[in-house]
């Protein structure tokens, strides 16, 4: 399948950040890339984003809030974000989840809000370091895995991106065999739950994903695309990555 290189810029960009954005667009249209792209700035952006992105590069939120509308201040909604133009939302990423007290129940009214909104889901899992010192890395994803994903999960509107947490901004990242074996284990669970749908179903990895390691995890089977943070807020630094995507993987 082809493969999904997102960014997410986090609570970062300005105004001025779009240049990253035009520099992305120009460079891509001269050499189109092997995989889909989608950056997820803040919301402040999107709409901005979306005008400067181009045909190549897809726009998507961070985050979105269960209900459609609502007296919910400073929340955003699915709707609103297609409003603006996104295509895709980031929902239940672990800054989410541990900062904010997210539960996988909420995460997948989040999933089922972004498909009610007509944006695709990006649904985030991943273990703790104590987690994964316990030898619960694998139980710890199939747990989330079957709270956080709902039963209506398909291949073109979900994407699962598995984020070991101890990972993420840290420079640190499991060996390429610990990321096989964790993928491997949620391609199986897809596959069990969904069927032929699970076994189409984009798997992304991310936690520390940079131009100097992409190649090695992007080669590997079942990852299907990476989700990058820091690496994506410079469109260099972005193209190192996308440009070690393989284009298609099994």
């Amino acid at each position: 399948m082809r493969q999904l290189i997102a960014g997410n810029w986090k609570m970062n960009g300005l105004g001025a950040s779009l240049a990253e954005i035009e520099v992305l667009r120009d460079t891509l249209a001269s050499r189109p890339a092997r995989a889909d792209i989608l950056v997820c700035p803040p919301a402040t952006l999107v709409a901005r984003a979306c005008a400067v992105a181009g045909k190549a590069i897809a726009i998507g939120g961070q985050d979105c809030h269960p209900e459609p509308c609502g007296a919910f201040t400073g929340d955003i909604s699915a709707e609103m974000l297609k409003d603006a133009g996104a295509t895709s939302v980031i929902v239940g990423h672990s800054e989410r989840r541990q900062r904010h007290g997210e539960t996988d129940d909420l995460v997948a009214a989040k999933a089922r809000a972004a498909w009610r909104g007509g944006l695709n889901a990006i649904i985030c899992i991943g273990e703790t370091e104590a987690q994964r010192a316990r030898g619960e890395t694998l139980k710890v994803c199939a747990s989330q895995l079957l709270a956080s994903v709902p039963d209506r999960a398909a291949p073109d509107s979900t994407a699962i991106a598995y984020e070991p947490v101890w990972a993420i901004g840290t420079g640190k990242t499991p060996t390429l065999a610990e990321i096989g074996e964790v993928h491997t284990a949620i391609r199986s669970h897809l596959a069990g739950r969904f069927g032929d749908a699970g076994r189409a179903m984009r798997i992304l990895y991310g936690g520390s994903v940079k131009a100097a390691n992409a190649g090695g995890i992007l080669a590997l089977r079942d990852v299907n695309g990476a989700l990058v943070g820091g690496a994506s807020l410079k469109a260099e630094d972005f193209l190192g990555i996308i440009r070690a995507s393989p284009g298609a993987s099994s």
